[in-house]
Parts: C-alpha cells; sequence; structure tokens
C-alpha cells in the first residue's frame, strides 16, 4: 500500500515524530500537506501539534474525511504534557467524531518546549497564559502539569512511536 506520512510542525517536535515514522515505514513524507498531496494515496498517516486545545492543521482530515473513504487513516499529535493526562482523550473526542474515532488510529507522542523556537502569536499567548496561572494561589493539577510543560525540555523518543508502526503494519 502507497503510504504518505503527512504533518505539520511549528516548533521541530512533530516534524521529529513524521521523520522518525516515515524512516520506519520507508514511505513518502510532506511536511504542510494539501489535500491534492495526500489523495492518491492508500494509507495516511497525519501528525501535527496540539495549539490551544485543537490539533494542528487536523481540518485537512476532519475537513475531507468523506473524500477520504477507503483509505486507511492513522492520526497523531504532538503536545508538550505526559500522556496520562485526560486532556487528550478530551482532545480526541473533539476532534474526532464517534464514526472517526472507531475507524482512525489516534495516537499521541509527548514533544518539548522550547519558548525560543515559539514565534509571533504563539509566543505571546503563551506569556499570557504562563503569567496568569503564575499568579493563581490555588492551581488545579491540570494547571499545573501545564506550567511544568512550560520548562524547557524535549521529550521526543523515538520508541514512542512504536504503537503507531504496529498499527499502521496491521493494516
Amino acid at each position: 500500500m502507497k503510504t504518505i506520512v503527512a504533518y505539520r510542525s511549528k516548533t521541530g517536535y512533530t516534524k521529529k515524530y513524521a521523520q522518525w515514522i516515515a524512516d520506519e515505514l520507508h514511505c513518502d513524507i510532506k511536511e504542510d500537506p494539501s489535500y491534492a498531496d495526500i489523495e492518491g494515496y492508500d494509507v495516511i498517516i497525519y501528525g501535527g501539534g496540539i495549539y490551544a486545545g485543537g490539533i494542528n492543521g487536523m481540518k485537512l482530515i476532519t475537513g475531507n474525511y468523506s473524500r477520504l473513504r477507503g483509505k486507511k487513516i492513522a492520526l497523531f499529535a504532538v503536545g508538550a504534557l505526559d500522556g496520562s493526562n485526560k486532556v487528550y482523550e478530551s482532545l480526541w473526542n473533539k476532534t474526532l467524531n464517534d464514526e472517526q474515532q472507531k475507524a482512525v488510529g489516534h495516537f499521541y507522542f509527548r514533544g518539548g518546549f522550547d519558548y525560543d523556537r515559539i514565534k509571533g502569536a504563539d509566543k505571546i499567548m503563551i506569556s499570557l497564559l504562563r503569567s496568569s496561572m503564575q499568579k493563581k494561589k490555588n492551581p488545579t493539577e491540570g494547571q499545573k502539569a501545564l506550567l511544568s510543560a512550560f520548562e524547557t525540555a524535549d521529550h521526543t523518543d523515538r520508541k514512542n512511536i512504536a504503537p503507531l508502526i504496529e498499527h499502521v503494519k496491521g493494516l
């Protein structure tokens, strides 16, 4: 089956995972894809970073889902928090409807955070969010986790892609 890894990456963590996946599967890879870039493939693996509660570029898949029927699809989201956080369950519920969640493999990979890699409006928004959370007298566990995610770190690990690779090879 003809396979592509398509992705959008603002800070490089999603790109790193996309390259590892493409290397492992010996398939094509495309950054910032359009529908025309993915329509000729049997298996589409799409990845994007998590920003403001959504997955960067995911509308490429969800907005074209009816046109992609008959294709095998796997998705991955990359974020700064560890994967045990319930936020990711709600992220997938927000991103994919029930039918899509059953039909599409979806995976979360921990990325990292490096303030120097962030640009423009994203940098301003993160600064404001971090500042407002630091002022909270009794932050929730989720807010504490998010604050700790704002510390410079790279949590990417090639072994994290194993479940996605196994899923795709089983298609």
